[in-house]
């Protein structure tokens, strides 16, 4: 039988954050918050830009047959959340952080729980790092599981010289990224097709804050119980950035799993259409892994 989600709402800036509760409540029972990863990446881990993986619902499914709870959440400005902010695009990833306090703040009003654990996945794990590292108080604990261990410009600029397809832009894309790391704008137009999709105008402020922030060098400053969770079939951030977590935090635990993908799902075979195929695929069981990895590392880090 499904697992039901029950509405959790938390204060935003100009109207009300939503997300989905999942499984069993009770102040004795640990509570994850789940970040999800960039773009319009919904509460389920899914996007309209054919990201269908569920992957956030199927490991919330995962952990409350565990007997942990969790929330996931729509990001301010976007699905059921697009009342907390007229224009999506206006954010930080300071915003974000703005937002995760809210989110704990009343799951602890909600539950009576003494602290709420912050899974991030890909950028949300930049989320879940910059919360940490900046105030912990509340938090049980940190968990990034597929997220970049380098500054997110140099992410994308590993992404697109991978592929020898994007040749033809390779220059003005490494041009755009240093562009945005020194902290300027660059006008879109002036970019190759189809950088000027991906670097939209609109997009570019968000950016810039974002490649500020070093992921290793915030994981440095957390000082709550921390786990890194990476697939060794990941396409998009590698075993090294979880390895550069793990040197930023010595302390941290760090979990590679076998044959799993991105978006937390196992990959038969190591062709890259496999692998992507896994983005594809609700009904794609997430990997048993991940499950394993979240629920054993917060169960043995009982709530203070």
């Amino acid at each position: 039988m499904p697992i039901a989600d029950r509405d959790i709402a938390a204060p935003g800036p100009q109207g009300p954050l939503k997300g989905s509760w999942t499984g069993p409540e009770s102040a004795k029972v640990p509570v994850v918050l789940m970040i999800p990863g960039s773009g319009p990446t919904d509460r389920d881990g899914n996007s309209p830009h054919g990201l269908k993986a569920a992957s956030l619902r199927l490991l919330a499914e995962g952990l409350a047959a565990k007997g942990i709870a969790s929330v996931r959440i729509d990001k301010r400005g976007m699905f059921a959340s697009a009342g907390a902010i007229p224009d999506a695009n206006r954010v930080t990833i300071d915003d974000y952080v703005t937002d995760v306090r809210a989110w704990v703040a009343a799951i602890r009003a909600k539950t009576g729980a003494p602290c709420v654990w912050v899974l991030g996945h890909s950028e949300g794990a930049l989320v879940a790092l910059a919360t940490a590292a900046a105030d912990a108080r509340a938090l049980c604990g940190v968990i990034t599981v597929s997220a970049p261990g380098r500054p997110l410009g140099e992410v994308m600029r590993a992404q697109f010289h991978a592929n020898p397809a994007n040749a033809p832009f390779l220059a003005d894309a490494d041009r755009v990224i240093d562009t945005l790391a020194a902290g300027r704008t660059i006008p879109a137009a002036s970019l190759t097709p189809p950088l000027p999709r991906i670097f939209a105008d609109a997009v570019q402020p968000f950016l810039v804050n974002a490649f500020a922030k070093n992921p290793a060098r915030l994981a440095a400053a957390v000082t709550r119980p921390m786990l890194i969770v990476q697939g060794e079939a990941d396409l998009q951030v590698t075993v090294e950035d979880a390895q550069a977590l793990k040197a930023g935090q010595p302390k941290a635990t760090l979990v590679l799993l076998p044959k799993v993908s991105h978006v937390l799902k196992t990959v038969e075979g190591d062709s890259r259409g496999a692998n992507l195929a896994t983005y594809a695929d609700p009904n794609l069981p997430i990997a048993p892994g991940v499950v394993t990895a979240v629920a054993d590392f917060i169960q043995d880090h009982p709530t203070r």
